[in-house]
């Protein structure tokens, strides 16, 4: 078990309408204290996207989840969260919010290789 380390994750999900309570998952965000990991990985599907919701401005939603994205890597054009601790980041990505880009409830695991895990969550959870 010294080999497995403890990570968190979420799911990145699109949900144009928040009242329906409808989403489509794009991505997901994970977290490793031990390993020093925080990264997003997402796919956004525009023809799916389109045909479930459309009036959803797609352009719009790729500039979220690019934001997302440079947030979790600390990239300074994420803006003021980008330059906060990991920990901080990955709270602030996965807190409850009432916009069309939201994350699941986070769930915990045990891994060897975070990257790796965050690859084949992301194919079992969003490109399946």
């Amino acid at each position: 078990m010294q080999d497995n380390h403890l990570f968190e994750y979420a799911i990145i999900r699109i949900v144009p309408r928040v009242e329906r309570e409808e989403f489509l998952n794009v991505g997901v965000i994970l977290y490793s204290k031990q390993l020093r990991f925080l990264q997003t990985v997402y796919t956004l599907d525009e023809k799916r996207l389109q045909t479930l919701f459309p009036d959803i401005d797609s352009t719009e939603v790729k500039k979220h989840l690019e934001a997302f994205e440079k947030i979790s890597l600390g990239d300074k054009e994420g803006g003021p969260i980008a330059s906060l601790d990991m920990a901080s980041r990955f709270r602030w990505l996965t807190a409850k919010r009432s916009t069309v880009l939201q994350t699941s409830v986070v769930h915990p695991g045990f891994c060897k290789d975070a990257s790796e895990t965050l690859q084949r969550l992301h194919q079992q959870l969003v490109v399946l």
